[in-house]
């Protein structure tokens, strides 16, 4: 059917911390690039967004910093929000789940699920702290892991051997709470009964929506052959909305439940015809997630929605998988992400490139990875040498020819036609696999655009042609220009204030999708502004320095998390004694040539002059270490490194920060005395 209107949502970022690359690459900036489109196309569309702001991580982390959850996520629904205001991304409202709206809004959900009977009500044992006198979440317990023993173990999950856990399996459970030991005592809660739903759900998503990706259709049809199970709706907790039925004091609405609901009462407060948008069959809602939110979108929230009654359903929804970092997992606990904030403070006006980059590498149907190094070659080689490049040389002959002037052309060749037919062609690839979710496809597309420009360019070569046949040039820059005006459109989803910029140096304002691959976007005789380079080269400093932070993280997180060996706890004290550790002095120091890692020293141990050859040149420069007493490991077998013969190891000492510290004595002593 042909759809009137569009509603798409972006999944609802947790107020715990800020924004990394992950989720940009995942959920919001694919979500931006179909909401612009849609735009662009005139299509009445609503972007919806906003801070999911309750839960038990946000009660944990205001206890770790002595703070108020409502602190908590005030802090990072702010730095969320302001983040993805300077990034672009173009939200109709980004709203937050602690609004009155939102309360209100999943409170009357709730009750008319709770009315209709479309819940179900269980008892069951859980964890009682007697001290606090209250029920505790899983993350509020922990204990031995039966599995591999360790004691700090979570009451949902052993984070040293990775097992899954419930709370009852953990031995010696406490109190993170308290540290009280924890009692099993009775609760009511009340679950949404999936099994219910289960045959609707089979029906509309395995039969109906197959055109969905592959990821997204797999992981549904997994749940739904494992056989689905009731849900609790509510919980035990202090933080979140409070479950509006009598008796239920001290229980609030599960975060999973209350989230989605956010969509709702966002759009609530952005218009009051929010019900045209989520309860008209004329409009297409589509939820823009990663994959860990496909079941929680495609199974759970539809079954909320279809047992309300009145609301739509999703009609696609396009769920990327996981982006990696330099070849590891991202992870916000080790700190290992290219968070937002600190990028746009790193790279000032560069926004544009992150989103070429991410979407170029987006993980559509499989984790993909980002480096600094692709980021850099894709700014350089792509950005600024095809897109950038051809747009500043058809500016510049512009001026340099015409005055700043739009040509008359003449009459076109075959060349020239075939130019302008492949540009329409480029318009309708674009689109359609915008149409189909394939983001770094329409991308690709989108930059053949440019490609053709620059390459048309370089052939035709109008700054030979100028002398003999000005005409001839005033074509081909006629249609430079034309190419150009249709990149300010077709690459405008993707790079908003890039193509922002060029409309400015265009002299134009916003034109209708339909427009782009066209020759008469400028009219003959327009004045265009003064060139202005689109994109400026990215030096390797500024790489070599993300790589470098990069690289200090991982030495921090190896430091803090290095366990002992376990040769160590089997050394006997005569294996260790036959070590000979002895005091010295530097007498020389110098790099070994091609090892960006090794100094040759020369040290006088007392017993001789020797040279040891150390993995030290990254932290300090020869000149610098010369006259340094050092423990130097005397009876250590020689051994050759880049040709030198090294008699000898100095003891080092590794900070948190990865920096090698020397062990010294704490005052001088006399070369060669003992170590012991």
């Amino acid at each position: 059917m042909k759809f009137k209107r569009y509603l798409v949502t972006a999944a609802l970022p947790y107020a715990n911390g800020p924004v990394h690359i992950g989720h940009l690459a995942g959920v919001y900036i694919p979500a931006d690039i179909y909401v612009r489109y849609l735009r662009l196309k005139n299509c009445d569309v609503l972007f919806i967004c906003g801070s999911d702001e309750h839960g038990v991580p946000i009660t944990i982390k205001a206890r770790q910093e002595g703070v108020t959850p409502q602190q908590v996520v005030d802090k990072y629904h702010n730095l969320i929000k302001n983040s993805f205001e300077q990034f672009g991304i173009s939200f109709d409202i980004y709203s937050r789940t602690t609004s009155p709206t939102h309360y209100q809004t999943a409170s009357e959900f709730f009750r008319k699920l709770y009315d209709n009977q479309q819940f179900i009500e269980q008892t069951s044992e859980q964890y009682y702290d007697p001290e606090a006198k209250q029920f505790l979440a899983d993350r509020y317990i922990v204990g031995q892991c039966p599995k591999c023993g360790n004691e700090s173990a979570y009451g949902d999950q052993c984070e040293k051997c990775g097992s899954t856990l419930n709370p009852t399996d953990l031995i010696n459970p406490r109190s993170t709470i308290s540290g009280a030991k924890p009692i099993l005592k009775s609760t009511s809660h009340w679950y949404l009964p999936l099994d219910q739903h289960q045959p609707w759900l089979e029906r509309w998503i395995l039969e109906e929506h197959k055109e969905w990706r592959p990821n997204v259709y797999g992981q549904c049809k997994s749940w739904l052959d494992a056989g689905l199970q009731p849900r609790a709706v509510s919980r035990d907790l202090d933080w979140g909305v409070p479950v509006p039925v009598e008796g239920a004091q001290g229980k609030v609405l599960y975060v999973w439940f209350d989230a989605p609901i956010g969509y709702i009462s966002a759009t609530k407060e952005l218009t009051p015809e929010w019900g045209k948008y989520w309860k008209n069959l004329e409009t297409k809602l589509v939820h823009f997630i990663g994959k860990d939110n496909i079941v929680f979108h495609c199974i759970i929230f539809p079954a909320m929605l279809k047992a309300e009654g009145s609301f739509i359903l999703p009609d696609n929804v396009p769920a990327n998988e996981f982006l990696n970092l330099e070849g590891d997992k991202i992870s916000t606990s080790r700190n290992w992400a290219v968070w937002l904030h600190e990028y746009l403070a790193d790279f000032p006006g560069k926004e544009d490139v992150l989103r070429y980059v991410l979407t170029a590498n987006a993980p559509e149907t499989k984790d993909n990875d980002f480096t600094w190094k692709d980021f850099q070659a894709r700014n350089n080689n792509e950005l600024l040498a095809i897109f950038g490049n051809f747009v500043n040389r058809t500016m510049v002959l512009t001026h340099k020819y015409f005055e700043g002037s739009v040509p008359l052309p003449s009459t076109f060749n075959d060349s020239d036609k075939n130019i302008i037919d492949e540009l329409t062609k480029i318009r309708h690839k674009v689109e359609h696999s915008l149409e189909n979710f394939r983001f770094r496809e329409a991308l690709s597309e989108a930059m053949n655009m440019a490609r053709i420009g620059n390459k048309y360019l370089t052939e035709t070569e109008p700054w030979k042609l100028w002398k003999t046949d000005p005409d001839r040039v005033g074509t081909i820059l006629y249609i430079s220009l034309q190419i150009s005006a249709g990149l300010s459109i077709i690459l405008e989803p993707f790079l908003p204030h890039s193509c922002k910029k060029l409309r400015n140096i265009l002299n134009i304002k916003n034109i209708e999708w339909e427009k782009a691959g066209q020759i008469d976007i400028l009219p003959k005789n327009h004045k265009i502004e003064q060139p202005e380079l689109l994109f400026d080269k990215i030096e390797d400093e500024a790489i070599e320095k993300q790589q470098l932070r990069l690289r200090e993280i991982k030495q921090r997180n190896l430091f803090q998390n290095a366990p002992v060996k376990e040769s160590l706890l089997s050394v006997s004290y005569e294996t260790f004694a036959a070590i000979d550790l002895r005091v010295g002095t530097i007498l020389e120091a110098e790099r070994v040539p091609k090892a960006k890692k090794l100094l040759k020293l020369t040290i006088d141990t007392g017993i001789d002059r020797r040279t040891v050859v150390s993995g030290i040149a990254e932290y300090y420069q020869p000149e610098e270490i010369v006259g340094r007493q050092v423990v130097v490991m005397v009876n250590l077998e020689p051994k050759e490194l880049r040709g030198i013969v090294s008699h000898g190891m100095i003891l080092m000492a590794e900070d948190a920060d990865g920096k090698l510290i020397f062990v010294k004595p704490e005052a001088v002593v006399k070369n060669g005395s003992a170590v012991k």
